[in-house]
Parts: C-alpha cells; structure tokens; sequence
C-alpha cells in the first residue's frame, strides 16, 4: 500500500505539473497572489487544489479577453464643433476633430465675426461668447475660428496687471448668497447682480476709482438724507434744529444702517480675497483697541461712533445752526474744510495702487446700505430709490418726544407765549396725593388764559411745574398737519402725474434762550 500510495501521490504531482503548463501566467497582480496562496496550501488541499487551480487559470484567460472598441458614427455637427464635442477618449469620440478643423470656420458662428465690432461698441455680449474664468485671472472667449484667446479681466497688459483683492464681477451670476439677498430685498430686475457685488466692496479693501462702492456710496448718502429730512420737515414744520438733526441720525445714521445691514442677513467675510463668494460683504478688519479716553475715566473704541459718546464739553462748545447748516453733513457735524479733494482726472489718483486703510464693520455696513440706495436709484430710477427709503428706513418707529431736552423750559414757554401773542402761561394744580407722606404727588397743568398747554405729575409742586412747561413745549414743536395737505417736494419731481403740489407749512423757528 505504501508503494501504491506514493506512486499515486507522484503521478498527481505530474499531473499537476502537466496541467500547469499549457496555460500561460495570469497578468493580474491579484491572480498572482491568489496563485501563490494556492501553492504554499498544495500540500494540505490535496485533490481539492487541483480542480482549483485549474478553474483560476481558466478564469484568469477568459477575464482578460483581448477586444477592439468598435467605432461608433457620431453627428455631422459634431465634427464642426459647434454646439457639443465630447471630450478625447470618449467612444463616441474619433480622435480630436478641433485640432484639424479648427481651421474651417463654424457655419452657425460665421456672423460672429461681422457683428463682434458693433456688439463690442455697444458693449453687447452673444450666448456664444460667453467668457470663461481661469485662475490666472483672465478671462476666455471663444473666437469666430473657433480657437480660444484669453483677455485680461481689465484690458490692461497682463505685466501692468495687478492682482484684485476681492472676487470678480462674472462670479456674481453665480452666486447664491447674491440671489438670495436680491429676492429677500425685493429689488427690481433692473438691478443687476454684478452691481449688488460691487456695493459689497468696501473701499478699504481696494481704494481706486471704479472698484468699491465709494461712487454709490456718496449718492445714497445724500439720497437717504434728502428723503428723511423732507419727510421730518414736512410732517413735523416745528422741529428744532437739535430735534431734527437727532432724527436724522436716528434713521439714518451708521448705527441704525449697520443694524439693518444684520437683519437683511449680510454677512462679513473674515478677510477680503479673490476666492471668498461675492456675496459677502469685503473690507479690511480694523484691529481692535481699547484705549483710555481724553477724560481718563471712560474706555473708548478706535471709531468714529465712539466721539459720538464722550462725555467732554465738546458738546457744549457746538457751533451755531446757522453754521451747522452751511459748513454741518445732514447730522450737524461740521464737516472737515481741510480735505484736499482728489480731481478723478489726475494721474495720481488713477493709479492703480491698492493701498488703503482698514475699517469697522459697522462702517463698511452702512456703507453698503448707502450704496445699495444710490445703485438702485441709478438702475431704477428715483421712485424706486424712493419706495426703498420708505419701507426699510422710514417704517421704523422712532419716538421723537424722547429727542428734547430743555434746560429752562418756563422761560422758553413764556418767551413763545409772547411770540405768537398768547397770554402769559399760568401754572394751577389740578390734583394731589399724599401731601404729608413720604412720597406725595402732585398734579399741575401749564394754562394760558382757558387754554390748557400741559400737563405732568411730580414729587413736588416745582417739579410738577418744570414738567408740565416741557410737556407744553413737546407739544407745540411736534405739531403735525393733516396728512391730506402733507405733500413732499419728491413726489412732484419730474412732473408726475396725479400728485398736486401744496405748499407746506413754514413755521417762525425754535425759542432761542
């Protein structure tokens, strides 16, 4: 048996070796090393690793067949190139045909080559000419020719060329936060999304002329106050001076445009670059401070709002109305005459440095506010502008009878009740409360003759009476008319049809003391 045995476990070796080698090696790294696992287990496997070891080889040919693509016609107008080429290597590619047809002009583009002079003076621009935006900040067009040329984004050499700093205007089509922002606004069609970018662009990310929304800027500024103060004047013709320039601030001011900046849900990129999303708002970070101020008892912030709220004697050193109103903004801050005005035709100020100083977010908020006003009433026109003003500044409540601070508001009331010829004001207590308690009231009305001017409580009859004067005064100066015979200079401007103008009330002016 032991003879039979080894004879037998020797011609299965020989067959093994003889089933081996007409099949030639796998080519598969896989294969291989199923191969040599099957090896180093052939002692143990027995018969077993014979029939595996042919069914892997058999698998191992039939997996690897030897098969040629067949050609696949594809559409005549694909040759040509014009409407779509699939790229080289696909199946229904043969080979490259705008490498040997680039030559032939396309028929369908051949109009392109006439009418890209008058489309270039009229600043028009065909489907088929749609740019393609590299990173090496050029811009590809695809030629009558059917061949490509790159342009620089500004027209310039590209060695005069200088980097931008913020996100290029042919992105804005693309982006989401843009077209967001202009559906959740409302705004008109006519504003276009590359315009909304650009009010995005602060100028302290890139200060020269023709790449922020400084330009927009200083329209909406003018525009915001024009259209607030009209409106203050007109439904309030009493409002002092002091009173209306506080209301201003109060809707218009930086604070309140930066706030509104946050509840349209803008938000502020971390630092400007070419590869942020343009809808994010761009500007240079100030660095943060926290420096004693000149009274060495407050901390102020390094920003313009923080001068608003120094408890110096500044404040009482104010210029006059008279001057506020010729040399003063819409705020009643004197405006600095020192400012050496750039002319936009020197040299010096169209060059092309990006060289500019850092701002607030606050700042650059409300700039962007201001920008957005003046775009849209150069897009759409003055009655959008105006529609605009109204629903996002003028919707806001303010409370004006917190505005007035009087310091000798009896003799401010005596002085106008004899101004406009009334009789002189006489305090009378009208109820009381508690006269021996610890905490009395008294209530004391303001009358001149059997007219009753004002009313107000107080913990003493003197200050019942301060009280009641300053009640009278608050409302004599928030007089409003009827708003049937309120019409703003702005609605009959252009001469629009159906709105007749009215003349408005002009009052004498505030009690001077």
């Amino acid at each position: 048996m032991g003879k039979i045995g080894r004879a037998e476990r020797k011609h299965s070796g020989q067959r093994a070796c003889s089933l081996r080698e007409p099949f030639p090696p796998s080519t598969s790294s896989q294969s291989s090393d199923a191969l040599g696992i099957l090896y180093r287990a052939k002692h143990t496997l027995g018969i077993s690793f014979l029939n595996s070891l042919c069914a892997l080889n058999v698998h191992a040919i039939a997996a690897i067949p030897v098969t040629t693509p067949p050609m696949i016609q594809v559409f005549v107008f694909q040759f040509a190139g014009c409407e779509y080429q699939p790229p080289a290597g696909d199946q229904t590619c043969l080979g490259n045909p705008r490498l040997h047809l680039s030559q032939r002009p396309c028929p369908s583009r051949a109009h392109l080559a006439v009418a890209r002079p008058l489309q270039q003076r009229r600043g028009l621009q065909t489907q088929a000419e749609k740019p393609a935006y590299t990173r090496t900040g050029k811009v590809s067009f695809e030629n009558a020719e059917g061949g490509d040329e790159e342009v620089d984004v500004k027209g310039r050499p590209e060695d005069d060329r200088q980097r931008l700093n913020f996100p290029h205007h042919g992105l804005a089509a693309r982006s989401a936060k843009l077209s967001a922002l202009h559906a959740r606004l409302s705004l008109p069609s006519k504003l276009p999304l590359q315009t909304l970018a650009r009010c995005l662009i602060d100028p302290s990310v890139d200060s020269r002329q023709g790449y922020n929304n400084a330009p927009f800027a200083i329209l909406g500024q003018e525009l915001l106050g024009y259209y607030t103060s009209e409106y203050l004047i007109c439904h309030y013709p009493r409002l002092p001076m002091p009173a209306l320039y506080a209301a201003q601030y109060a809707y218009v001011g930086a604070a309140t445009l930066a706030s509104m900046s946050r509840e349209w849900g803008v938000e502020v990129v971390a630092a400007p670059g070419p590869e942020v999303d343009p809808g994010l708002l761009q500007l240079k970070r100030q660095a943060a401070g926290n420096a004693m101020g000149p009274d060495n008892m407050h901390r102020l912030k390094d920003m313009a709002q923080g001068l608003r709220l120094r408890h110096t004697r500044d404040q009482w050193n104010r210029p006059g109305s008279s001057r506020t109103n010729i040399y003063g903004d819409e705020f009643g801050d004197i405006l600095d005459q020192a400012l050496d005005y750039e002319d936009p035709t020197s040299s010096s100020s169209s060059s092309t440095s990006q060289d500019s100083s850092s701002a607030t977010v606050e700042a650059a908020s409300a700039s962007f506010v201001r920008a957005l006003t003046g775009a849209l009433h150069l897009h759409a026109g003055s009655s959008a502008s105006k529609s605009f003003h109204k629903a996002h500044v003028l919707s806001r409540h303010l409370a004006l009878h917190q505005l007035f601070s009087f310091t000798h508001p009896t003799r401010d009331l005596s002085r106008l009740c004899l101004r406009e010829g009334f009789e002189p004001p006489v305090a009378r207590l009208i109820s009381e409360t508690g006269r021996l308690s610890r905490t009395p009231v008294f209530n004391v009305g303001v009358f001149s003759g059997d007219d009753k001017l004002g009313e107000a409580a107080g913990a003493s009859l003197n200050e019942a009476r301060v009280r009641a004067s300053a009640h009278a005064l608050r409302s004599w100066y928030l007089y409003s008319p009827p708003r049937d015979d309120v019409v703003l200079p702005s609605d009959v401007e252009g001469g629009r049809t159906g709105v007749k103008w009215k003349a408005q009330m002009v009052d004498p002016g505030e009690i001077i003391t």
